[in-house]
Protein backbone atom coordinates (compact mmCIF):
# COMPACT_ATOMS: atom_id res chain seq x y z
CA UNK A 1 0.00 0.00 0.00
CA UNK A 2 1.28 3.49 -0.85
CA UNK A 3 0.58 6.07 1.88
CA UNK A 4 0.99 9.79 1.21
CA UNK A 5 1.46 11.92 4.34
CA UNK A 6 0.98 15.70 4.21
CA UNK A 7 2.82 17.17 7.19
CA UNK A 8 4.29 20.68 7.35
CA UNK A 9 5.90 20.12 10.77
CA UNK A 10 7.42 16.74 9.85
CA UNK A 11 10.87 16.17 11.36
CA UNK A 12 13.18 13.37 10.29
CA UNK A 13 15.30 11.58 12.88
CA UNK A 14 18.31 13.72 11.95
CA UNK A 15 16.37 16.94 12.62
CA UNK A 16 15.24 18.60 15.87
CA UNK A 17 11.53 18.38 16.61
CA UNK A 18 8.88 15.72 17.05
CA UNK A 19 9.75 12.61 15.03
CA UNK A 20 6.61 10.53 15.73
CA UNK A 21 5.70 10.38 12.06
CA UNK A 22 9.15 9.47 10.78
CA UNK A 23 9.39 6.67 13.33
CA UNK A 24 5.92 5.37 12.42
CA UNK A 25 6.63 5.73 8.69
CA UNK A 26 9.82 3.67 8.99
CA UNK A 27 7.91 0.95 10.82
CA UNK A 28 5.25 0.96 8.08
CA UNK A 29 7.99 0.59 5.46
CA UNK A 30 9.43 -2.34 7.41
CA UNK A 31 6.03 -4.03 7.03
CA UNK A 32 6.09 -3.70 3.26
CA UNK A 33 4.21 -0.43 2.75
CA UNK A 34 5.46 2.55 0.74
CA UNK A 35 5.39 5.93 2.48
CA UNK A 36 5.85 9.31 0.84
CA UNK A 37 5.91 12.45 2.99
CA UNK A 38 5.38 15.99 1.75
CA UNK A 39 7.02 18.29 4.28
CA UNK A 40 8.25 21.85 4.64
CA UNK A 41 11.94 22.76 4.23
CA UNK A 42 11.41 25.21 7.13
CA UNK A 43 11.79 23.72 10.62
CA UNK A 44 8.60 24.07 12.65
CA UNK A 45 10.69 24.20 15.82
CA UNK A 46 13.40 26.70 14.88
CA UNK A 47 11.80 28.61 11.99
CA UNK A 48 15.02 28.14 10.00
CA UNK A 49 16.02 25.81 7.20
CA UNK A 50 15.81 22.15 8.19
CA UNK A 51 18.92 20.02 8.35
CA UNK A 52 17.44 17.67 5.77
CA UNK A 53 15.75 20.16 3.46
CA UNK A 54 16.57 18.20 0.33
CA UNK A 55 14.12 15.80 -1.24
CA UNK A 56 15.21 12.18 -0.88
CA UNK A 57 15.03 8.81 0.81
CA UNK A 58 15.30 8.77 4.60
CA UNK A 59 15.41 5.24 5.97
CA UNK A 60 13.10 3.94 3.24
CA UNK A 61 10.71 6.89 3.56
CA UNK A 62 10.57 9.24 0.57
CA UNK A 63 10.46 12.85 1.77
CA UNK A 64 9.45 15.58 -0.67
CA UNK A 65 9.92 19.22 0.35
CA UNK A 66 7.29 21.77 -0.71
CA UNK A 67 8.30 25.44 -0.91
CA UNK A 68 7.09 27.35 2.17
CA UNK A 69 7.08 31.00 3.24
CA UNK A 70 9.92 31.16 5.76
CA UNK A 71 8.94 33.79 8.35
CA UNK A 72 7.20 31.20 10.52
CA UNK A 73 8.05 32.70 13.92
CA UNK A 74 7.89 36.40 13.00
CA UNK A 75 4.24 37.07 13.88
CA UNK A 76 0.77 35.52 13.77
CA UNK A 77 0.12 36.99 10.31
CA UNK A 78 3.40 35.64 8.93
CA UNK A 79 2.65 32.28 10.51
CA UNK A 80 -0.69 32.14 8.67
CA UNK A 81 1.12 33.00 5.41
CA UNK A 82 3.48 30.10 6.07
CA UNK A 83 0.54 27.75 6.63
CA UNK A 84 -1.27 28.82 3.48
CA UNK A 85 1.87 28.74 1.34
CA UNK A 86 2.49 25.12 2.37
CA UNK A 87 -1.17 24.25 1.81
CA UNK A 88 -0.87 25.35 -1.82
CA UNK A 89 2.65 24.09 -2.57
CA UNK A 90 2.07 20.69 -0.95
CA UNK A 91 -1.04 20.26 -3.10
CA UNK A 92 0.99 20.91 -6.25
CA UNK A 93 3.70 18.47 -5.17
CA UNK A 94 1.07 15.91 -4.11
CA UNK A 95 -0.58 15.94 -7.53
CA UNK A 96 2.66 14.57 -8.93
CA UNK A 97 2.77 11.58 -6.55
CA UNK A 98 1.43 8.53 -8.38
CA UNK A 99 -0.30 5.28 -7.37
CA UNK A 100 -1.41 6.46 -3.93
CA UNK A 101 -3.81 4.31 -1.86
CA UNK A 102 -4.28 6.51 1.25
CA UNK A 103 -3.72 10.21 1.87
CA UNK A 104 -2.89 10.91 5.50
CA UNK A 105 -3.47 14.43 6.78
CA UNK A 106 -2.50 15.64 10.23
CA UNK A 107 -3.36 18.70 12.33
CA UNK A 108 -2.10 21.16 13.42
CA UNK A 109 -1.77 23.20 11.31
CA UNK A 110 -5.27 22.30 10.18
CA UNK A 111 -4.92 23.96 6.77
CA UNK A 112 -2.80 21.09 5.45
CA UNK A 113 -5.83 18.91 6.15
CA UNK A 114 -7.54 20.68 3.26
CA UNK A 115 -4.67 19.64 0.98
CA UNK A 116 -4.90 16.03 2.15
CA UNK A 117 -8.68 15.92 1.71
CA UNK A 118 -8.56 17.46 -1.77
CA UNK A 119 -5.74 15.18 -2.94
CA UNK A 120 -7.60 12.12 -1.66
CA UNK A 121 -10.75 13.09 -3.50
CA UNK A 122 -9.00 13.95 -6.76
CA UNK A 123 -7.03 10.69 -6.65
CA UNK A 124 -10.12 8.71 -5.67
CA UNK A 125 -8.51 7.22 -2.54
CA UNK A 126 -9.19 7.17 1.21
CA UNK A 127 -8.61 10.20 3.45
CA UNK A 128 -7.13 9.50 6.91
CA UNK A 129 -7.18 12.56 9.17
CA UNK A 130 -5.16 12.71 12.39
CA UNK A 131 -5.65 15.18 15.25
CA UNK A 132 -2.51 15.82 17.33
CA UNK A 133 -3.73 19.01 19.05
CA UNK A 134 -7.21 20.44 19.44
CA UNK A 135 -6.99 23.30 16.98
CA UNK A 136 -8.46 25.94 17.07
CA UNK A 137 -9.36 25.42 20.76
CA UNK A 138 -5.73 25.55 21.92
CA UNK A 139 -4.96 28.66 19.86
CA UNK A 140 -8.01 30.43 21.30
CA UNK A 141 -7.21 29.40 24.89
CA UNK A 142 -3.63 30.67 24.66
CA UNK A 143 -4.78 33.93 23.09
CA UNK A 144 -3.09 33.49 19.73
CA UNK A 145 -6.39 33.38 17.82
CA UNK A 146 -8.69 36.26 18.81
CA UNK A 147 -10.53 37.50 15.74
CA UNK A 148 -14.16 36.27 15.94
CA UNK A 149 -14.43 35.92 12.16
CA UNK A 150 -11.29 33.77 12.01
CA UNK A 151 -12.49 31.74 14.98
CA UNK A 152 -15.80 31.06 13.27
CA UNK A 153 -14.08 30.06 10.04
CA UNK A 154 -11.69 27.81 11.96
CA UNK A 155 -14.51 25.95 13.68
CA UNK A 156 -16.26 25.52 10.33
CA UNK A 157 -13.09 24.10 8.76
CA UNK A 158 -12.56 21.73 11.69
CA UNK A 159 -16.07 20.30 11.35
CA UNK A 160 -15.76 20.15 7.55
CA UNK A 161 -12.65 17.99 7.67
CA UNK A 162 -13.82 15.75 10.52
CA UNK A 163 -17.06 14.97 8.70
CA UNK A 164 -15.30 14.15 5.43
CA UNK A 165 -12.53 11.93 6.75
CA UNK A 166 -12.88 8.27 5.86
CA UNK A 167 -11.12 7.54 9.13
CA UNK A 168 -10.18 9.75 12.10
CA UNK A 169 -7.17 9.17 14.30
CA UNK A 170 -6.15 10.91 17.56
CA UNK A 171 -3.02 10.69 19.74
CA UNK A 172 -4.70 11.25 23.13
CA UNK A 173 -7.69 9.43 24.64
CA UNK A 174 -9.17 12.79 25.70
CA UNK A 175 -9.47 13.85 22.06
CA UNK A 176 -11.92 11.10 21.13
CA UNK A 177 -15.07 12.73 22.47
CA UNK A 178 -13.98 16.10 21.08
CA UNK A 179 -13.72 14.93 17.48
CA UNK A 180 -16.92 12.89 17.76
CA UNK A 181 -18.71 15.99 19.02
CA UNK A 182 -17.41 18.02 16.05
CA UNK A 183 -18.69 15.72 13.33
CA UNK A 184 -16.35 12.72 13.12
CA UNK A 185 -18.04 9.37 12.45
CA UNK A 186 -15.53 7.50 14.64
CA UNK A 187 -12.06 7.99 16.10
CA UNK A 188 -9.17 5.56 16.53
CA UNK A 189 -6.63 6.13 19.30
CA UNK A 190 -3.03 5.81 18.15
CA UNK A 191 -1.28 7.45 21.11
CA UNK A 192 2.05 9.17 21.40
CA UNK A 193 4.90 7.05 22.67
CA UNK A 194 8.61 6.46 22.22
CA UNK A 195 11.10 3.97 20.82
CA UNK A 196 12.90 2.38 23.82
CA UNK A 197 15.80 1.38 21.57
CA UNK A 198 16.72 5.05 21.08
CA UNK A 199 17.52 5.46 24.78
CA UNK A 200 19.70 3.78 27.39
CA UNK A 201 18.36 4.21 30.96
CA UNK A 202 21.63 2.90 32.41
CA UNK A 203 23.69 5.64 30.72
CA UNK A 204 24.94 7.99 33.46
CA UNK A 205 25.30 10.88 31.02
CA UNK A 206 28.89 11.59 32.01
CA UNK A 207 29.85 12.80 28.53
CA UNK A 208 27.07 15.39 28.43
CA UNK A 209 27.61 16.48 32.03
CA UNK A 210 31.36 16.95 31.58
CA UNK A 211 30.85 18.88 28.35
CA UNK A 212 28.65 21.40 30.19
CA UNK A 213 30.39 21.37 33.61
CA UNK A 214 27.45 19.75 35.37
CA UNK A 215 29.22 16.81 37.02
CA UNK A 216 28.23 17.67 40.59
CA UNK A 217 24.76 19.12 39.81
CA UNK A 218 21.22 17.81 40.13
CA UNK A 219 20.19 18.49 36.52
CA UNK A 220 16.56 19.23 35.71
CA UNK A 221 16.18 19.17 31.94
CA UNK A 222 13.47 20.52 29.68
CA UNK A 223 13.73 19.36 26.05
CA UNK A 224 11.37 20.78 23.46
CA UNK A 225 9.72 23.86 22.04
CA UNK A 226 10.21 27.26 23.66
CA UNK A 227 6.84 28.77 22.78
CA UNK A 228 3.94 30.61 24.38
CA UNK A 229 2.24 27.38 25.42
CA UNK A 230 5.25 25.99 27.24
CA UNK A 231 5.17 28.48 30.13
CA UNK A 232 8.94 28.44 30.58
CA UNK A 233 8.85 31.74 32.45
CA UNK A 234 7.61 29.65 35.39
CA UNK A 235 10.78 27.55 35.11
CA UNK A 236 12.95 30.66 35.32
CA UNK A 237 11.09 31.83 38.39
CA UNK A 238 11.45 28.39 39.99
CA UNK A 239 15.18 28.57 39.26
CA UNK A 240 15.28 31.93 41.05
CA UNK A 241 13.54 30.42 44.06
CA UNK A 242 16.10 27.59 44.13
CA UNK A 243 19.16 29.74 43.50
CA UNK A 244 20.23 29.24 47.14
CA UNK A 245 20.96 25.57 46.33
CA UNK A 246 24.11 25.46 44.20
CA UNK A 247 23.54 21.79 43.38
CA UNK A 248 20.29 22.28 41.40
CA UNK A 249 20.68 23.35 37.80
CA UNK A 250 18.08 23.77 35.03
CA UNK A 251 18.97 22.93 31.42
CA UNK A 252 16.61 24.04 28.63
CA UNK A 253 17.26 22.27 25.33
CA UNK A 254 15.42 23.40 22.21
CA UNK A 255 14.23 26.43 20.32
CA UNK A 256 11.12 28.43 19.54
CA UNK A 257 9.58 31.86 19.26
CA UNK A 258 10.07 32.71 22.97
CA UNK A 259 13.65 31.49 23.40
CA UNK A 260 15.34 34.87 22.88
CA UNK A 261 12.92 36.49 25.34
CA UNK A 262 13.57 33.77 27.91
CA UNK A 263 17.34 34.14 27.57
CA UNK A 264 17.06 37.90 28.06
CA UNK A 265 14.81 37.38 31.08
CA UNK A 266 17.22 34.88 32.65
CA UNK A 267 20.10 37.32 32.17
CA UNK A 268 18.09 40.15 33.68
CA UNK A 269 17.24 37.96 36.68
CA UNK A 270 20.91 37.09 37.12
CA UNK A 271 20.26 33.36 36.99
CA UNK A 272 23.46 31.32 37.04
CA UNK A 273 21.62 28.02 37.54
CA UNK A 274 19.97 27.99 34.10
CA UNK A 275 21.65 26.79 30.90
CA UNK A 276 20.12 27.23 27.43
CA UNK A 277 21.23 24.77 24.75
CA UNK A 278 20.32 24.53 21.05
CA UNK A 279 17.88 21.92 19.74
CA UNK A 280 19.18 18.41 19.16
CA UNK A 281 18.06 15.90 16.50
CA UNK A 282 16.04 13.01 17.89
CA UNK A 283 18.74 10.53 16.87
CA UNK A 284 21.12 12.34 19.27
CA UNK A 285 18.71 12.85 22.19
CA UNK A 286 19.61 9.67 24.07
CA UNK A 287 22.97 10.89 25.44
CA UNK A 288 21.46 14.33 26.16
CA UNK A 289 18.58 13.03 28.29
CA UNK A 290 21.03 10.67 29.98
CA UNK A 291 22.71 13.78 31.40
CA UNK A 292 19.57 14.68 33.38
CA UNK A 293 18.65 13.64 36.90
CA UNK A 294 15.03 14.61 36.23
CA UNK A 295 13.14 15.82 33.16
CA UNK A 296 10.49 18.52 33.02
CA UNK A 297 7.21 18.69 31.10
CA UNK A 298 5.25 21.92 31.46
CA UNK A 299 2.33 23.72 29.79
CA UNK A 300 0.24 26.74 30.62
CA UNK A 301 -2.48 26.07 33.26
CA UNK A 302 -5.49 25.99 30.93
CA UNK A 303 -8.17 23.31 30.87
CA UNK A 304 -7.58 22.45 27.21
CA UNK A 305 -4.08 21.19 27.99
CA UNK A 306 -5.49 18.62 30.37
CA UNK A 307 -6.35 16.60 27.26
CA UNK A 308 -2.80 16.30 25.89
CA UNK A 309 -0.35 13.40 25.68
CA UNK A 310 2.92 15.37 25.26
CA UNK A 311 5.43 13.30 23.33
CA UNK A 312 8.35 14.52 25.45
CA UNK A 313 6.95 12.76 28.53
CA UNK A 314 7.23 9.40 26.76
CA UNK A 315 10.79 10.18 25.66
CA UNK A 316 11.67 11.00 29.28
CA UNK A 317 10.17 7.70 30.40
CA UNK A 318 12.04 5.76 27.70
CA UNK A 319 15.28 7.42 28.85
CA UNK A 320 14.65 6.19 32.39
CA UNK A 321 14.48 9.63 33.94
CA UNK A 322 11.87 10.74 36.52
CA UNK A 323 9.33 13.22 35.22
CA UNK A 324 8.60 16.54 36.89
CA UNK A 325 5.12 17.10 35.49
CA UNK A 326 3.56 20.57 35.53
CA UNK A 327 0.60 19.44 33.41
CA UNK A 328 -2.70 18.13 34.77
CA UNK A 329 -5.13 15.75 33.10
CA UNK A 330 -4.66 12.53 31.14
CA UNK A 331 -0.85 12.64 31.07
CA UNK A 332 -0.83 13.01 34.85
CA UNK A 333 -2.69 9.71 35.07
CA UNK A 334 -0.02 8.03 32.93
CA UNK A 335 2.79 9.32 35.15
CA UNK A 336 0.94 8.35 38.33
CA UNK A 337 0.01 4.89 37.02
CA UNK A 338 3.64 4.32 36.06
CA UNK A 339 4.90 5.78 39.39
CA UNK A 340 7.56 7.53 37.35
CA UNK A 341 7.45 11.14 38.46
CA UNK A 342 6.17 13.94 40.62
CA UNK A 343 3.33 16.36 39.92
CA UNK A 344 3.64 20.13 40.33
CA UNK A 345 0.60 22.37 40.02
CA UNK A 346 0.73 24.10 36.61
CA UNK A 347 1.31 27.84 36.65
CA UNK A 348 2.99 27.84 40.06
CA UNK A 349 6.74 28.47 40.26
CA UNK A 350 6.60 27.66 44.00
CA UNK A 351 5.00 24.26 43.35
CA UNK A 352 7.61 23.52 40.67
CA UNK A 353 10.47 24.58 42.94
CA UNK A 354 9.12 22.38 45.75
CA UNK A 355 8.82 19.36 43.44
CA UNK A 356 12.37 19.77 42.14
CA UNK A 357 13.76 20.30 45.64
CA UNK A 358 11.95 17.17 46.86
CA UNK A 359 13.44 15.01 44.08
CA UNK A 360 16.91 16.48 44.56
CA UNK A 361 16.77 15.51 48.24
CA UNK A 362 15.68 11.94 47.41
CA UNK A 363 17.94 10.82 44.59
CA UNK A 364 17.39 7.12 45.19
CA UNK A 365 13.63 7.67 44.89
CA UNK A 366 14.18 9.68 41.71
CA UNK A 367 16.25 6.86 40.19
CA UNK A 368 13.58 4.31 41.06
CA UNK A 369 10.91 6.48 39.43
CA UNK A 370 13.01 6.69 36.28
CA UNK A 371 13.33 2.91 36.02
CA UNK A 372 9.58 2.55 36.66
CA UNK A 373 8.93 4.84 33.72
CA UNK A 374 11.21 2.87 31.42
CA UNK A 375 9.47 -0.39 32.23
CA UNK A 376 5.98 1.12 31.88
CA UNK A 377 6.85 2.70 28.54
CA UNK A 378 8.02 -0.62 27.11
CA UNK A 379 4.81 -2.31 28.25
CA UNK A 380 2.28 0.32 27.18
CA UNK A 381 3.70 3.02 24.88
CA UNK A 382 6.52 1.57 22.80
CA UNK A 383 6.59 2.90 19.23
CA UNK A 384 6.44 -0.62 17.77
CA UNK A 385 3.20 -1.42 19.63
CA UNK A 386 1.73 1.92 18.56
CA UNK A 387 2.65 1.17 14.95
CA UNK A 388 0.52 -1.98 15.20
CA UNK A 389 -2.45 0.22 16.06
CA UNK A 390 -1.69 2.42 13.05
CA UNK A 391 -1.44 -0.61 10.80
CA UNK A 392 -4.88 -1.73 11.99
CA UNK A 393 -6.31 1.69 11.08
CA UNK A 394 -4.73 1.63 7.62
CA UNK A 395 -5.77 -1.97 6.99
CA UNK A 396 -9.35 -1.01 7.89
CA UNK A 397 -9.21 1.67 5.19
Amino acid sequence: MHILLIHQAFAALDEPGGTRHHELARLLVSRGHRVTVIASPVSYLTGGQTRASETGDHGGVMILRAATYQALHTSFVHRVFAFFSFMVSSFMVGMGVKEVDVVWGTSPPIFQGVTAWLLARLKGVKFLFEVRDLWPDFAIAVGVLKNPVLIGMSYWLEKFLYARADRMMVNSPAYVNHVLGRGAKAADLVPNGADPQMFNPSDTGDVFRRAHHLQDKFVVMYAGAHGLSNDLGIVLDAARLLSFDEKIHFVLVGDGKEKANLQAQAEEMGLVNVLFLPPVPKAEMGPVLAGADACLAILKPIDEYKTTYPNKVFDYMAAGRPVVLAIDGVIRKVVEDAECGIYARPGSSHALADAVSDLAAKRSVAMRMGLNGSRYLKEHFSRAAIAEKLLAVIDAL
